[in-house]
């Protein structure tokens, strides 16, 4: 038993500095730095540009990591935030791609990224279009939803989605009790500005649910 921790012990240190993980896991930190730099660090009206490069350089890094969920994710977080900032029907085949990524990322590894997949789908499902223009679908958002409350039940993201798409359904309370606690969840590490800049959009979102029971 003794030698055969000792050879699980170093087993383990192998793969920890494989160079093809560290790879990936630098891959992934840059994809997710600079996402938040462009989100939460770019005005609005130079977002679009910025995001849009953002897009072609997540393309390489997953053309380098085909199989990667983490990469798979953030691809599809870069493409849909971009289909936001640029908008009209010119953003749909972003989205498009972007869903098709989440599921593959999801058939490979669905615990990647402590369930942002599912998170990250569901959000998909209530903010696009419904057919014929898109896919967006209320039930499948809810379903997704609710599984990245499972897989991340103290995260900050899978509650602001959820209490968002509470909101946009008129259930204001609902919406108020997930959006406290995504206001509580604990910090990110290595994430402050991610963190501080949906904490600020959390609390935009408890002002207008404020405003509308006036």
């Amino acid at each position: 038993m003794k030698y055969r921790s000792a050879w699980l012990t170093a087993l383990a240190a192998a793969v920890m500095i494989s160079p093809a993980w560290a790879g990936v896991n630098e891959d992934v930190a840059h994809l997710q730095q600079s996402w938040e730099q462009v989100k939460y660090q770019t005005p609005a009206p130079k977002q679009e540009q910025g995001f849009e490069r953002l897009v072609a350089e997540s393309e390489q890094v997953l053309a380098r990591n085909p199989n990667s969920a983490d990469i798979l994710i953030w691809h599809a977080i870069i493409e849909s935030t971009y289909a936001g900032a640029k908008g009209g029907l010119g953003a749909l085949k972003y989205v498009k791609d972007a869903k098709k990524n989440l599921e593959q990322a999801l058939s490979i590894n669905p615990a990647a990224l402590a369930g942002s997949a599912y998170t990250s789908l569901g959000s998909l499902y209530y903010q696009v279009p419904g057919w014929p223009i898109g896919f967006g679908d209320d039930a499948k958002a809810q379903e997704f939803l609710k599984k990245g409350l499972a897989a991340n039940p103290d995260g900050i993201d899978p509650n602001y989605f959820y209490g968002d798409y509470l909101y946009r359904k008129g259930d204001f309370d609902g919406a108020e009790r997930f959006l406290r606690k995504a206001m509580q969840a604990p910090a990110r590490a290595g994430r402050k500005l991610a963190d501080d800049g949906r904490r600020g959009e959390i609390a935009q979102l408890l002002d207008k649910i404020a405003q509308q029971r006036k």
